[in-house]
Formats: structure tokens, C-alpha cells, sequence
């Protein structure tokens, strides 16, 4: 298989419970040796989407197609060729590791002869050697996290689906997951994911921002940081966040206005000109305006201004 050559096809892709519009005319192509990601907030369609690509779903209209096979018409086939992860992970506490290993490798119909090997595979990717027999249950749930990514990949999938696969997981074993995906990665594999950490979605080469069932943006990070973003973004450092935050989010001219650690990210169309315009609204009011400045925009910047956008304007479609 080509280097570039395109893993996950979607075109034209719907999703509709009655009238009810879940994924609303949606096309990308993800290739190989690729982390393709998926943003959008909750509602927005990227679940329906991944559950649709797996086979678990049949689409209402358009078309999806995973390692050339086309997902409406040999779900059970595409199943067999990919794996899946989701933020439950999916594992029988009751079973020791090696059983649940076990037991996936079933599902997958690996090869008899092949299972034992493909076990201490998994086990060594995941950092468990010499826990075949630990109990499940007593695992820490970073330690269920890899375990449940072994399972997902004894088959050596050429696709992985990862659907928010770090909910609730620690930083530090978040990060070593990430480095097992970026093995993968340079093997070949392609990774398809779904994730509510911005930090995250910087690991990814390319991604699609979702809302309300629809694409409103698709790039690389640096791309959506520097073409997507509704206007030109301004720091404020305040004394009084919080009436602050009230008083910019109705004044005339902000496009958007939201708290960002210590400060205020404020969305205007010209930054230059509503710097001092912002600090003497502040000033009337008492509220002790501090540092002022223009800065780039970071993807959650994007993320946030492009569905509270869209989110107010649009409407009959949902997802």
C-alpha cells in the first residue's frame, strides 16, 4: 500500500434518526501512517461518526469506506480489520490481563497457533510483562488504558478508532499513551480519534473541527490556528474577572469573550484598534485593567470561537 494512500474515505456522509440530523453531509479522507482527529463539542456528531466507520452504525446517506471496504454494506467485514477503543474501555474486570487478551484475541479471530505470541506482543507494548496473571480489577486505570489498547490492536489492525480514549486518565499516563499511538503511527498504522483535551489534538497531523453535525474546519494544528480563527485575538490581565467577563461579553465589538487562566481572550475583528477602546470601558467601571495585548491564537481558541459562532447562528440541525 502507498504511503499516502487514503485509509478512511468518507463522502457525503449522513446520519438521520427521523428528524433528528446526527452527521450532516460530511466528507474527509484520513491515509495511512496518519492521526487523523476529530474535535467538536458534545452534540456534535463525532461519536455517531466513529460508530458509523466502525460498522456499528449503517448511514442514512453517502458513503464510508475503511481499508477500501465499504462500511454500509460489510460491516461485519470492516469490524475484522480494525480495532476500537473508547473512553469505557471496554475490559471484563473479572478476568485476569492474559484472559482478557485472550478473549479479544477470540473476537478477532486471530489464528489459534498465533494467540500466544500475539499476547506477549501486547503485553510488552503495553508495559505488562510479567502481569499476565494480575486481576484486572486491581489495575490502576492507566494501566487498564494500555491494556485495553492491547486488546484492541491484537489483531494488527491497519485502522484504529479511538473514541475519547484518555477520559479520566491521568497526565502522565496520558502521555505514555501517546508515545505507544506514535509507535503505531510509524508502523504504518492509522489512527483515527476522538478527544476533548486541546493538547491533545496537537499530537494530531490533521483535523476536522465538527458542530452541529457539520465540518466548519479541517487542517493541520498550525493551519487552524492560523487561517480559522473569527477575528483577531487580545489578552486582558484584570483585577475583577468575573464582572469583567460580563461586562466584555455584551459590549459592542467583541465578537467573543471567555477566561483563560489568569486573563481574558477577547475575539475582535481589528485588535489593534479595540485595545485602548477595551481598557477604558474597563477603567469606567473600576475593574482595574492590567497588561492588554494582542496574542496567536491557541487551537482551543479556534475550537471555542468557531462552534459559540456557528452555535448561535445556525439552527435544525443537531447532533
Amino acid at each position: 500500500m502507498n504511503q499516502k494512500e487514503p485509509s478512511v474515505v468518507v463522502q457525503s456522509l449522513s446520519k438521520r434518526f427521523g428528524d433528528f440530523v446526527a452527521v450532516d453531509e460530511v466528507s474527509f479522507e484520513a491515509v495511512r501512517g496518519e492521526i487523523f482527529g476529530v474535535l467538536g463539542p458534545n452534540g456534535s456528531g463525532k461519536s455517531t461518526t466513529i460508530r458509523i466507520l466502525c460498522g456499528l452504525l449503517r448511514p442514512s446517506s453517502g458513503s464510508a469506506s475503511v481499508s477500501g471496504i465499504d462500511v454500509g454494506r460489510n460491516p461485519e467485514v470492516v469490524r475484522q480489520h480494525i480495532g476500537y477503543m473508547s473512553q469505557k474501555f471496554s475490559l471484563y474486570n473479572d478476568l485476569r490481563v492474559a484472559e482478557n487478551l485472550e478473549f479479544f484475541a477470540g473476537m478477532y479471530s486471530v489464528p489459534k497457533k498465533e494467540i500466544p505470541a500475539r499476547i506477549a506482543w501486547a503485553l510488552k507494548m503495553a508495559g505488562l510483562e510479567g502481569r499476565g496473571q494480575n486481576p484486572t480489577s486491581a489495575l490502576a486505570v492507566g494501566w487498564k488504558q494500555r491494556l485495553a489498547l492491547g486488546c484492541a490492536v491484537l489483531h494488527r489492525p491497519p485502522v484504529i478508532f479511538l473514541d475519547e480514549p484518555t477520559s479520566g486518565v491521568d497526565p502522565v499516563s496520558r502521555r505514555q499513551f501517546w508515545d505507544l499511538i506514535h509507535e503505531m503511527v510509524g508502523e504504518g498504522v492509522t489512527v483515527f480519534v476522538t478527544t476533548h483535551y486541546m493538547d491533545e489534538a496537537e499530537y494530531c497531523n490533521r483535523l476536522v473541527l465538527l458542530d452541529r453535525g457539520r465540518i466548519v474546519a479541517m487542517g493541520t494544528p498550525t493551519d487552524l490556528k492560523n487561517h480559522h480563527m473569527k477575528g483577531e485575538l487580545l489578552m486582558i490581565e484584570c483585577g475583577s474577572l468575573g464582572p469583567a467577563l460580563e461586562l466584555l461579553q455584551t459590549a459592542p465589538e467583541v465578537l467573543d469573550a471567555a477566561v483563560f487562566g489568569n486573563g481574558i481572550h477577547v475575539v475582535v475583528a481589528d485588535a489593534v484598534a479595540m485595545a485602548p477602546k477595551i481598557r477604558e470601558l474597563l477603567v469606567a467601571r473600576q475593574l482595574r485593567p492590567g497588561r492588554i495585548e494582542q496574542i496567536a491564537p491557541s487551537l482551543e481558541d479556534v475550537f471555542v470561537s468557531l462552534t459559540t459562532t456557528r452555535g448561535a447562528s445556525k439552527g435544525g440541525v443537531a447532533a
